[in-house]
């Protein structure tokens, strides 16, 4: 197997985990994965007295795909109602 030919093979991997990635049932289990994520660490933080919580979280659809969560600081009249 020539260069070439394990540069196609490779492109071809890549472009069947993009679109892959990029359907709309592995999107939403996704979502669902990093709010799970999101509301345990936020159960953790405010059991741990903290005054921060995840409070964004970001998809990116790359190669590798990413989850950025993005953490704010509360008011800790707020952090009471969370």
């Amino acid at each position: 197997m020539g260069i070439l030919d394990k540069a196609k093979e490779l492109g071809d991997k890549v472009n069947e985990s993009v679109t892959a990635f990029s359907s709309d049932e592995v999107i939403a289990n996704t979502v669902i994965k990093a709010v799970e994520k999101q509301e345990k660490v936020n159960a953790i933080l405010k059991q741990k007295g903290c005054n921060y919580r995840v409070a964004d979280i970001d998809l990116g659809m790359g190669i590798p795909p990413s989850v950025t969560f993005g953490v704010r600081r509360v008011n800790e009249s707020e952090g009471s109602s969370e």
